[in-house]
């Protein structure tokens, strides 16, 4: 009897089922049938056991079956063990993931107190998802974009929240997979200059238990049930998940776009230990949780368990997992949310040669699809921007931190300036290139591109809790007015700051994200953390979809694809950036280091990039040579200069407050 792969594997005769649990006596395999209010099972006891694996072969059933694993064991909290046959389990290798969690109670493993009470009696049964046998897997279709690193430009979406009001998109359609595969979104994406859409989490999606008990969705979907099943929700048709997420992947590569997944391999929806008894926990928690010596979670992820990086049971899970949607999904490449947890095995110290961390990036299959890592956990010691291995690109954090700053009149013109020319004492040393340099200004987690110019402090009440959640550190700006404004100066001057952030994103070295929506004006009226909402506070509004700021977009995109000095995939050497001072002069000793100075040229190649943060016009000396050729100018609604007039070098001009101008040496 065969045993690998693990889950369920359907042929002409029925189902082979395979669990890995090292902890349990005993498994039974649970085929469910009748209606889901009223279900009825029938229970198959997985007899063979090779290597911690349970197996069986059951006649007769197949594709649309519904199924769970109840795990008969020691329940041993104070040693994390907590195997409880009332409960039925998730198969963690589930293709497919049906139903929600109706009732709290049943859903949890423990009576009374998770460490020191009794295990539960009541049955899950009907009351928490289950998987489903799925068809054989089919290949992806090719040809793959395949768009070289240093051309890409990245715009993080949520699949629900993008086309939910989309005005094109036919209403059934809406928020769901096909949505972002119809045309007119397409044509959106293409006109912005996107070569890649990053997904927010679309592998099967579980309320954690703070939300059930609130009465809360989690709505980013960082809370990951089943890892090779695409959510249910983002389907328009009911268990057509596979087929609509594969029909989206085939129609953003035909437009040569591709499609990387926000992974979430670090924690799971069940919680901490007074958590649920979904999937993971109830088959064998110490195989997929770091636990402390005392039997509670390890938890350096801030949901309340940590999945133990260092386990081989939680590296081959993943591992499969990300074969899975490459190879059969036709994925492009993963965002590893919370990525520094997977160089911390048992929840220790950060090595980047970690034993999860290294087995992605030697991955025969994976080492062709793009890896990008978030650098940071729940914990100071954590934060790790820079400090991944050559195989992975990384959000820089930094990046952004910088770029706000100098919009808004702070920090040193030497920390943004080795930002834009692409982070080389982040990344030359490992061996990187610029490109491994994710810049961003504005992300799903964080104030809207609007927020970050309309709100000084977070306005989370929505949220539940009492505004606690959330950082408080934005570095935006209200420009004198909390939130929405009826007047135009003001209104003038954010959407001029906004354009400048834009232009400095775009026209960065390294590789650009965009936030989808924020080219369209949205807003989340301050919400910094909309993790549960659900509703237009989260969805893209697309009235503006013609306006001004996503031409503006679109320009500064078609302007970076057309030169490739403007993304390149080197980093620069001395004398090939000439940084030049307003007065008319060469940057450098304690220029780097002025807090007051807010203005600064950056000269490479044929194109010379002119920033101005100050609250007040200032005359700049041009550099000698030229002449320089004005093509962007984020003053005016749509970028385009007042005039194409060519300036001579040495020439003083004047640069109005929060303004980005772009030359072009002819």
């Amino acid at each position: 009897m065969p045993v690998f792969p693990l889950g369920a594997h359907a042929d002409e005769g029925g189902v082979r089922f395979a669990v890995a649990s090292t902890s349990a006596d005993a498994v039974e395999v649970c085929l469910v049938d009748g209606l889901e209010g009223a279900p009825s099972e029938k229970r198959v006891a997985l007899t063979e056991r090779t290597f911690g694996v349970w197996h069986g072969y059951v006649e007769g059933v197949g594709p649309g079956q519904r199924y769970g694993y109840r795990v008969h064991g020691p329940y041993r909290p104070w040693d994390g063990v907590r195997a409880n046959p009332a409960k039925i389990l998730v198969d963690p290798y589930a293709r497919r993931i049906t139903g929600h969690v109706t009732d709290l109670r049943a859903a949890r493993g423990w009576v009374d107190d998770p460490m020191t009470g009794p295990p539960s009696a009541v049955d899950s049964l009907g009351r928490v998802p289950l998987s489903v046998v799925t068809a054989p897997d089919e290949a992806a279709p090719g040809p793959r974009p395949d768009v070289p690193w240093s051309e890409t430009v990245i715009a993080e979406l949520h699949v629900r929240g993008y086309t939910k009001l989309h005005p094109d998109v036919p209403p059934e359609h809406r928020g769901t997979y096909l949505g972002l595969a119809h045309p007119a979104v397409i044509e959106h994406l293409c006109r912005l200059g996107v070569t890649a859409v990053e997904l927010m989490p679309v592998t099967a999606i579980a309320d954690e238990p703070p939300l059930l008990e609130r009465g809360r969705a989690n709505y980013w979907g960082y809370a990951t049930l089943g890892f090779l099943a695409p959510h249910a929700g983002y389907a328009s048709r009911a268990g057509a998940e596979i087929e609509e997420f594969r029909t989206m992947v085939a129609a953003l590569h035909a437009a040569g776009i591709e499609v990387i997944l926000d992974l979430v391999p670090n924690h799971t929806a069940e919680g901490g230990v007074g958590g649920t008894t979904l999937c993971y926990r109830g088959l064998d928690a110490p195989a997929y949780y770091a636990l402390r010596s005392d039997g509670q979670d390890a938890d350096i992820t801030g949901t309340g368990n940590t999945l133990d990086a260092g386990s081989p049971t939680v590296i081959r899970l993943v591992c499969d997992a990300m074969r899975y949607w490459v190879t059969v999904m036709g994925v492009d490449g993963f965002r590893i949310d919370l990525a520094s947890v997977l160089g911390r095995p048992r929840s220790g110290p950060f090595d980047p040669h970690a034993p999860l961390l290294t087995a992605i990036a030697v991955d025969p299959v994976l080492t062709g699809v793009k890896l990008i890592a978030e650098p940071w956990d729940a914990t100071g010691e954590g934060y790790q921007v820079g400090g991944f291995g050559v195989a992975w690109s990384e959000w820089n954090g930094r990046y952004r931190d910088a770029v706000r700053d100098f919009w808004r009149g702070h920090g040193s013109i030497g920390e943004v300036a080795s930002r834009l020319s692409g982070s080389s004492d982040l990344y030359r040393i490992s061996g990187r290139r610029p490109w491994a340099s994710i810049n961003f200004v504005t992300a799903h987690d964080g104030f809207t591109l609007r927020d970050l110019v309309s709100y000084g402090r977070k306005h989370n009440e929505r949220n539940g809790e009492d505004n606690r959640d959330g950082t408080d550190d934005n570095r935006s700006q209200n420009f004198g007015e909390e939130g929405e404004t009826t007047s135009p100066v003001r209104a003038a001057r954010r959407l001029a700051t906004a354009r400048a952030m834009l232009g400095t994103l775009l026209l960065s070295t390294g590789t650009p994200m965009l936030l989808g929506g924020d080219e369209l004006w949205r807003t989340q009226r301050g919400n910094n953390n909309a993790y549960c909402l659900d509703d237009e506070t989260s969805w893209v509004d697309w009235s503006m979809a013609g306006g001004a700021l996503a031409a503006f977009t679109a320009r500064v995109a078609e302007i970076r694809r057309s030169s490739p000095a403007l993304h390149r995939d080197r980093f620069y050497r001395d004398g090939e950036v000439l940084w030049w001072h307003p007065s008319g002069r060469r940057l450098g000793g304690s220029d780097w280091h002025d807090t007051q100075l807010h203005t600064l040229g950056l000269l490479r190649g044929e194109w010379l990039l002119l920033l101005h943060a100050g609250t007040e016009a200032v005359a700049a000396t041009l550099p000698a040579g030229g002449p320089y050729a004005p093509e962007l100018d984020s003053t005016r609604a749509d970028g385009v200069p007042t005039t194409s007039r060519p300036l001579l070098g040495g020439a003083t001009i004047t640069l109005p407050p929060r303004s980005l101008l772009l030359l072009r040496v002819p």
